[in-house]
């Protein structure tokens, strides 16, 4: 039986890239990274790992449909099936969702509904909410909208600051992320 072939997308430093590549037998292959800034230090982490990485720059392209027809180019080529967004800091496009309908998923942190979109930790801690968390959600048209696959709870204490409860909520993604990627590869 051929194993799943799946891509990770990431903007950033790649924690969660780290966490999935660390994480034993997902019951898939992580075949290729696809990220949208040439400075990112998630493409040392995939070279680390031997993965190969395609980069763009969303600028390069006259539209999201124009960049999004090259991922899929590489997407097919390397035989993906699944999509794991890890801090992929662009909204995915109609061209890429209907290509893979049903295989994105991401992780958000906090817990959807509250707090989509950019800086759901900061959001958080300006709400003054007693608890946040992560979300492992399906990705549809909206902005962390898609159904929500998993949640795990992390406690927002009084003397918390972004960076105190960014720590504990990467903790949780990274163990919460491998985790729910295994149990839906099962399916």
């Amino acid at each position: 039986m051929t194993q799943v072939k799946a891509a990770v997308f990431a903007s950033g430093t790649g924690s969660n890239f780290q966490a999935i590549m660390e994480a034993g037998d997902l019951g898939c292959e992580i075949v290729l990274l696809v990220c949208d800034n040439p400075d990112a230090t998630v493409i040392d982490k995939a070279k680390y790992h031997d993965i190969p990485v395609f980069v763009f720059q969303p600028t390069n392209y006259e539209s999201k449909e124009a960049y999004e027809q090259v991922i899929i180019k590489y997407l097919i080529e390397a035989n993906v099936s699944w999509i794991f967004l890890a801090g992929y800091m662009r909204i995915v496009g109609s061209t890429l969702l209907k290509a893979y309908k049903g295989k994105v998923i991401n992780i958000h942190p906090s817990l959807l509904p509250q707090f989509p979109g950019k800086d759901g930790i900061e959001q958080a801690l300006e709400a003054g909410v007693t608890k946040t968390g992560v979300t492992v959600h399906y990705i549809d048209a909206g902005i962390d909208t898609g159904p929500i696959i998993a949640q795990e709870t992390v406690e927002v204490l009084p003397q918390d600051s972004i960076t105190t409860l960014k720590k504990r909520i990467q903790k949780a993604e990274h163990e919460l992320y491998p985790s729910v990627i295994k149990q839906l590869l099962k399916k």
